[in-house]
């Protein structure tokens, strides 16, 4: 695998630093992450009032609108579900590959016992990921994959391999921004309203995968239920805003990309794209 590795974005906007760092920010903060208020967001990015919004977001995000399949959108919430061409997106062709089912920054952490810690001052336990005990028991030393989705990021997600799914399990709660200045101060991905699913896998056994809302993502639009699923099928998308997906694996079960690993261990995230190889079934004697 070959990714561009870069520390975590230290520059975070005067509005967040305001937001998280402040009483009177922390205080004004509160509407801003219930539902309702992503939801109103929501009803404005689908009218075409938004429409003015997006030149200056493909501007400052540096993106280029021939990678979409159509450059032409009624609304802003058109533009931000845009379907890139699929030639861009390849998955890699090797079935026994282990697969990025977005673009995003990954970082991936060793559960030890029933917890992991993914971000310096935030204790996460898989239970209160998953709301439940049984649901986390498989993945106890295991591995826990963390893909950050930036808003300027492509919001589509795939499945990581063949097999078949479960039924979508949504657990409500708040919306607050994905972004590290919000990670260091508070449990976000166990406050915020995520939705995961158990997927039977080929070549990985159990996977869970969790798919986590942020701050004005109002909705988490899963496509199917349960049933069979093909490796590199779309599973769904992010509306608005930058979010997360969450991969947990069993122990045993894959081996990732060595420099992936020791950039993690050093606090940086890895730029992946969708479909991108970053490790390898366990019981592949050799990895690319």
């Amino acid at each position: 695998m070959k990714a561009a590795v870069s520390a975590a974005p230290a520059n975070e906007s005067a509005a967040l630093r305001f937001f998280y760092h402040t009483a009177p920010g922390r205080l004004l903060l509160r509407p801003l992450i219930c539902r309702p208020v992503s939801q109103l967001v929501g009803l404005f990015m689908r009218s075409p009032l938004s429409r003015p919004l997006i030149a200056p977001f493909v501007r400052k995000n540096g993106i280029d609108l021939s990678d979409y399949v159509t450059d032409r959108y009624d609304s802003f919430h058109a533009f931000f579900i845009r379907q890139i061409r699929p030639e861009l997106r390849p998955v890699d062709p090797d079935p026994a590959a282990l697969i990025a089912p977005c673009d995003g920054y990954l970082t991936a952490w060793p559960i030890q016992g029933d917890t992991v810690l993914p971000v310096k001052q935030s204790r996460y336990t898989i239970p209160s990921l998953l709301g439940s005990d049984e649901a986390a028991r498989p993945y106890a030393g295991g591995l826990c994959l963390v893909f950050r989705l930036c808003a300027e990021h492509y919001h589509h997600y795939c499945y990581l391999d063949d097999g078949a799914k479960g039924n979508n399990r949504f657990l409500p709660g708040r919306l607050h921004t994905v972004r590290p200045i919000a990670l260091e101060q508070l449990p976000v991905f166990i406050q915020n309203c995520r939705e995961y699913t158990r997927l039977d896998t080929a070549h990985f056994g159990p996977v869970t995968q969790v798919e986590v809302g942020a701050l004005l993502v109002g909705r988490i639009h899963n496509l199917h239920g349960a049933g069979p699923i093909r490796r590199g099928q779309e599973k769904g998308m992010f509306y608005f805003g930058g979010s997360t997906i969450i991969l947990l694996l069993e122990p045993g079960r894959a081996r990732l990309d060595p420099a992936l690993l020791a950039a993690s261990a050093r606090g940086e995230e890895t730029l992946v794209r969708l479909g991108q190889r970053i490790g390898t079934a366990a019981n592949k004697t050799n990895m690319a």
